[in-house]
């Protein structure tokens, strides 16, 4: 059996940088998730970095038992502070052998650990994207981060319960970037624009 671990932290460094290029008036600004500003996807990155960040600790209850479309994420006056801090907690998480061990929970969902991490990284890599798209930021995901989130994609595509958690598959050619597939497999047009 190969190793299934891998490092958050790449893709967490990512995504942070590009946080830090949101410009307050960018925090109203359409982006590739219907109905979620810049702000939703920045509150939601801050949620999700705190649940997974505490199904690695197996610190079980109110951050990894909150389905996530429970209500519309925002962000506080802090979040600028918060953010880079949670993210390197998520990845700092995740490197302790023992997150990678049993069950844990995120989203109200019981989980092998090692899935955890893999819906974690996902959702680094697919908004990260998000992101980028809706600020007009080049976007260059941690590489494993990316393989990792396309093989969780391309599994969850051939799920029949997909229903609520993506929307539909994107079309997307095979000789495509694979970040183009793996975004095409979130339900998200590669090619959107604001």
């Amino acid at each position: 059996m190969t190793d299934p671990t891998f490092d958050l932290g790449p893709q967490a460094l990512v995504v942070a940088r590009l946080a830090e290029g949101v410009g307050d008036e960018l925090l109203a600004a359409g982006t590739p998730c219907p109905g979620l500003a810049v702000r939703n996807i920045l509150g939601h990155l801050l949620g999700l970095s705190t649940a997974f960040r505490d199904a690695a600790r197996k610190r079980l209850g109110a951050t990894t038992d909150t389905a996530a479309n429970t209500a519309v994420p925002d962000v506080g006056a802090g979040w600028r502070a918060e953010l880079p801090k949670i993210l390197d907690e998520l990845a700092e998480a995740w490197r302790d052998p023992a997150a990678w061990t049993g069950m844990t929970r995120a989203g109200g969902v019981d989980l092998p650990a090692p899935v955890a991490a893999a819906v974690a990284a996902d959702e680094l890599v697919i908004h990260g994207w998000d992101l980028a798209r809706a600020t007009g930021q080049g976007y260059d995901p941690d590489p494993t981060a990316l393989q990792v989130s396309y093989d969780f994609l391309r599994a969850a595509a051939q799920d029949p319960v997909r229903g609520g958690i993506f929307g539909p598959v994107v079309p997307v050619p095979e000789e495509a970037p694979l970040l183009a597939r793996a975004v095409g497999l979130s339900g998200r047009d590669p090619e959107w624009k604001p």
